[in-house]
């Protein structure tokens, strides 16, 4: 019972966590036209709503846990369609976002990110599918906002669009990947939970 409580005092601070950083780089990517920090900013806000379905959750018996995992693996997919509609905005626009912010705010976000792996990294294999989406989650976007970081100093040297545009596809892309391996995972969950329960 320690370690449930201890489990949700800790999805819920990293809930937390995740909203106050999303209303600072959503207002941040808006202002600087920046494809990136947009999709970024969809993650925190989708990490947010990951962590509180977690907390409410973790309580469920196993079979109504793997549904919400499949849930949620629809869910991570957003940042990808988010991304798509904002790459196509910059081509319009044809303007580079300022890159001193860009890097700035990713590495402010860097910092939300590993804090929030650190937290989740010793729960990371309990409770199966539903936490591993979580603990997924955070470690991406760590991984996502060193390469925005790569991508405003890039552009200090080079103003162009693109680098943003690729990062932005980028996170983009590892999004949907954690997001297909929580769907299989959360797939197999059901399944063996469903096969016993025939037999009987």
């Amino acid at each position: 019972m320690k370690f449930v409580n201890s489990f949700k005092k800790a999805v819920f601070l990293v809930a937390v966590l995740n909203l106050i950083f999303f209303f600072i780089e959503f207002t941040v990517a808006l202002n600087i036209r920046s494809v990136s920090l947009l999709a970024d900013s969809i993650d925190f806000i989708e990490d947010t709503s990951i962590n509180f379905l977690i907390f409410f959750a973790v309580s469920l018996s196993l079979v109504k846990r793997a549904k919400i995992s499949v849930f949620l693996s629809i869910i991570m997919m957003l940042p990808g369609l988010i991304a798509i509609w904002a790459v196509w905005k910059q081509i319009i626009y044809q303007q580079p976002p300022e890159p001193i912010e860009l890097s700035i705010v990713g590495f402010g976000a860097l910092v939300v990110n590993c804090l929030c792996t650190y937290i989740l990294m010793k729960f990371r294999n309990y409770s199966g599918s539903l936490t591993k989406a979580a603990f997924l989650s955070a470690r991406n976007d760590a991984v996502a906002n060193f390469t925005i970081i790569f991508a405003g100093i890039i552009t200090i040297f080079y103003p162009s669009i693109w680098p943003d545009i690729l990062v932005g596809l980028f996170i983009a892309y590892i999004r949907t990947e954690s997001a297909l391996e929580i769907y299989k995972k959360a797939r197999s969950e059901l399944k063996n939970i469903q096969e016993p329960s025939k037999k009987i």
